[in-house]
C-alpha cells in the first residue's frame, strides 16, 4: 500500500516534447497505484520563482502528496538535488529555491535530505534531464514508503529565493511583478496590507517603464468596463492588475522581476 495515493508534478518542460509523459512513465512503472496530477509544465523557461509560485499557490488546494516541483537552469552542476519533509506532505527537486515557498504553505519546514542513492535513481542518469532519472523516482519511492533518510546525509542551508521588493509609502506603492498568468494578468508582491499602508484608494495610476495607465481599484474584472484595468486582490491574496477582456501585461509592458509602481495621481493612458 502506498504512503501517497498523490504525486503531483510541476515543470517548465511544456508540451511540445514527450519530457512530461517520460516522467509520468517513470512514476508509473515504479508505482503503478499513484495518480499524478499536473499542476502546470508551462511555467516560463528557467523562471524558478514563477515555478516556486505556482506550486507554493496550488499546494494547499491538492490532496497530501509527494509534489515534484522541477525548474532547473542548473541541471548537472554542484546544485543538489533534495527531498523537504514538510508539515503536511514532501517535496522534490533541486535546491534553487523552488521548492521551499511551498514547503512553507504545507506548514514549514521539518527536514531535507540529499538525493544521492543511486538505487533510488534510474540507472543511468542523464546529465540534463534530473526530472526523468533523480526526480520522478525519488517521488515514486517517497510515495511507495521509503523513508527521506534514506536518500542521503541531511542538508540544512537549503537555497532561498530573494525576497521580492515591496515598498509602501504615502500615497505610492512600489513592487516587483512575481507572475503573469496565461490572461496576461499581472500578480504582484504586494498585498491588501501594503495597498492599506499606502493609503491609496478610488483610481489610482499604474505605472510601468513604459506607460503609466489609470486604473480603478476593484473586486473583480467586471467593475470596470471593458478594456478598462482594474486592481484587485487576486485568489492568492496577491495585489494584481487586470485588464477587463484583455492582458494588463500587454498594455503595460509588465513581465516578472520587473517594478510596477501605483500612485495616487491618475494619469491617463
Amino acid at each position: 500500500m502506498a504512503l501517497y495515493d498523490w504525486i503531483s508534478v510541476t515543470t517548465d518542460y511544456g508540451l511540445r516534447d514527450g519530457f512530461v509523459a517520460a516522467c509520468h512513465g517513470v512514476i508509473a512503472r515504479l508505482a503503478p497505484a499513484v495518480r499524478v496530477l499536473d499542476v502546470t509544465h508551462e511555467v516560463p523557461p528557467q523562471d524558478v520563482r514563477h515555478g516556486a509560485m505556482a506550486l507554493a499557490q496550488t499546494v494547499p488546494f491538492l490532496p497530501e502528496a509527494v509534489h515534484v516541483a522541477v525548474v532547473d537552469p542548473g541541471v548537472g552542476t554542484a546544485r543538489l538535488g533534495v527531498v523537504v519533509v514538510a508539515g503536511s506532505g514532501l517535496l522534490v527537486g533541486p535546491d534553487n529555491g523552488v521548492l521551499l515557498p511551498a514547503a512553507h504553505a504545507l506548514g514549514g519546514v521539518r527536514a531535507a535530505y540529499e538525493l544521492a542513492e543511486p538505487s533510488l535513481r534510474l540507472p543511468v542518469t542523464s546529465a540534463t534531464f534530473h526530472g526523468r532519472d533523480v526526480f520522478a523516482p525519488a517521488a515514486a519511492h517517497l510515495a511507495l514508503g521509503v523513508e527521506p533518510a534514506e536518500f542521503g546525509d541531511p542538508v540544512s542551508d537549503l537555497v532561498e529565493l530573494p525576497e521580492p521588493f515591496v515598498a509602501a509609502f504615502p500615497g505610492k506603492l512600489v513592487s516587483e511583478v512575481l507572475t503573469v498568468d496565461h490572461f496576461g494578468n499581472v500578480q504582484l508582491a504586494a498585498t491588501p496590507a501594503d495597498l492599506e499602508l499606502s493609503g491609496l484608494s478610488g483610481a489610482v495610476s499604474v505605472h510601468s517603464e513604459r506607460v503609466a495607465v489609470t486604473t480603478e481599484i476593484g473586486r473583480t474584472f467586471a467593475d470596470v468596463p471593458a478594456g478598462a484595468s482594474v486592481l484587485y486582490t487576486d485568489s492568492a491574496g496577491r495585489l494584481a492588475v487586470a485588464v477587463n477582456g484583455g492582458s494588463a501585461a500587454a498594455v503595460l509592458g509588465l513581465g516578472p522581476a520587473q517594478e510596477c509602481t501605483i500612485t495616487s495621481s491618475p494619469t491617463a493612458s
